[in-house]
């Protein structure tokens, strides 16, 4: 299936990523980014390969890191996956419904 990222979500990841390198430099920063590759490239091929979310129906959760998690939706019709948001564990949960509404 095809993988892309909300508005939302590329702006997020492009955030994280650099707050990656601000604090921990360029190294981490790539290692980041390839585990999420790798996990865009696992939900391509088994879109339900993650759990199910709980509080969002329609909605699986992946978790990239300890501290990172994608919220994504599969379209069996279109063919396509949408990674909604990339959301920071350690934020406030109320954060993320809005972001998850909002989408």
């Amino acid at each position: 299936m095809k993988v892309f990222l909300s508005e939302l979500a590329e702006y997020k990841l492009r955030n994280t990523a650099e707050y990656i390198e601000s604090k921990w430099g360029k190294s981490a920063r790539n290692k980041f980014l390839n585990k999420f590759t790798k996990k865009i490239s696992q939900i391509s091929i088994l879109p339900q390969s993650c759990p199910e979310s709980v509080e969002f129906k329609g909605l699986f959760m992946c978790f990239v890191s300890k501290q990172t998690t994608f919220f994504y939706r599969v379209n069996n019709i279109r063919n396509e996956i949408e990674i909604i948001t990339v959301f920071d564990t350690r934020q406030a949960p109320e954060k993320l419904d809005d972001e998850v509404t909002n989408s």
